[in-house]
């Protein structure tokens, strides 16, 4: 059987998004900018893409939804976006975020630091969370920017956005957040939340690769990263991609139709897997699951590394992750485990199984039946498990919280 759990990493398309796709590649394939027939023929096609999005993440008229290639570029322009516009030509040189950000704006950051912008790197607390009074009480006067993401990539965990978002409205900073984990698996409205800025990629909640977002309240200023024509209002530059936009907007559509689904459905699947797998003794699982998106797992199996799990799981068919994929030739000890004080050993453990809506029972029933397999396999060959002392070890598996 093939299983795949690593719809964190990325996402099927959807076949009704694939469907809907297929005529801008070789039938209406003009340039949407060009004035004849061939570019014009279009432009239906992408304004009801357009409205899609507004409509399933709640923008008003007034705000922009810029279309971009991913959220690493999202990410990018706004933490250099307001670089430029605050802090270089303005009278700001702080950016506050978390240790357990997305590497897109992790490396953003430390590329800023180097550049004299001073960053505030908020710890989470013990399930992973950054709490809201945290954030108030690192924004000072010379704060230009927030940057929290709503969920997190690797548990799941869902931040505090709309208090965070009130603080920083008191506080009259403008805030970010990285929604790329939320849209699709949780309601997502970013009038009622009151962000500034929020980061989406496609492929995400089963739309194509190579297609993102970023909302802009109210149209805010913002440096445009990308210079060279007036594509996008002239905030982004770059032709258009016409099947891209239209496969985001169809899946935003359908992921916003599946939220009941993902909140039944799939919360059941998950929490059957993770039940299972916490039967096994020695074995951690990050973080309260109704604080966590519906879909997600993150465990540690004391005395198995990350990476022999998923060699195993891999043979047996099963696709799961250590972590980030835009961070997976990094094995250093997992950031999150890190940064919730797992010691050494257990932040070397890390595996995180990631559900869709099209993920079955059967897949669950076929990967419970593995995960048991490989952790008896891997932890009789575990030196580091067989000399552990007794009182490190557990008759059964935990939840952290």
């Amino acid at each position: 059987m093939k299983v795949y759990l690593d719809n964190n990493a990325t996402t099927m398309v959807d076949p009704e998004v694939k469907k809907e796709m297929d005529p801008y590649f070789t039938e209406i394939y003009g340039n949407p900018n060009s004035l004849h027939d061939f570019g014009t023929a279009c432009h239906p096609a992408l304004r009801k893409a357009m409205d899609r999005m507004y409509e399933a993440i709640g923008a008003r008229d007034e705000d922009d939804i810029v279309v971009t290639s991913c959220a690493t570029e999202s990410n990018n322009w706004v933490l250099k976006g307001i670089y430029y516009d605050l802090i270089q030509n303005g009278d700001k040189d702080h950016i506050v975020t978390t240790e357990v950000e997305h590497p897109s704006v992790i490396a953003t950051c430390r590329w800023l630091e180097e550049q004299g912008v001073r960053v505030t790197y908020l710890p989470v607390n013990s399930d992973g969370i950054v709490q809201a009074h945290t954030v108030r009480d690192f924004i000072t006067d010379k704060t230009a920017l927030v940057s929290i993401m709503w969920a997190n990539n690797e548990t799941g965990a869902i931040f505090p956005i709309e208090e965070i978002a009130e603080i920083c409205k008191e506080k009259s900073v403008l805030f970010h957040t990285d929604g790329v984990q939320a849209v699709g698996k949780i309601p997502v409205d970013v009038t009622h939340a009151g962000v500034d800025f929020m980061s989406f990629s496609a492929h995400k909640f089963h739309g194509p690769k190579g297609v993102g977002g970023l909302y802009i309240k109210d149209g805010h200023p913002l440096t445009s990263l990308l210079h060279g024509g007036e594509h996008m209002g002239g905030r982004r530059s770059g032709t258009l991609n016409v099947p891209g936009i239209v496969g985001m907007g169809k899946a935003m559509e359908l992921a916003t139709y599946y939220l009941k689904f993902e909140e039944q459905n799939v919360r059941r699947l998950r929490d059957k897997l993770e039940d299972a797998i916490l039967e096994i003794p020695d074995i951690y699982s990050v973080g309260p699951r109704e604080q966590r998106t519906p879909n997600t797992v993150l465990v540690s199996v004391r005395g198995v590394e990350g990476e022999a799990m998923l060699w195993d799981l891999n043979r047996a068919g099963i696709a799961a992750s250590t972590g980030s994929a835009c961070a997976s030739e990094d094995l250093e000890a997992n950031p999150i485990m890190s940064a919730i004080g797992a010691d050494s050993e257990l932040a070397h453990t890390a595996v995180r199984l990631s559900l869709s809506r099209f993920t079955t029972e059967e897949e669950i029933d076929y990967t419970i039946e593995q995960f048991k397999k490989a952790v008896e396999r891997l932890r009789s060959i575990s030196s580091s498990y067989a000399y552990m002392p007794e009182n490190m070890k557990t008759t059964e598996g935990a939840h952290n919280g």
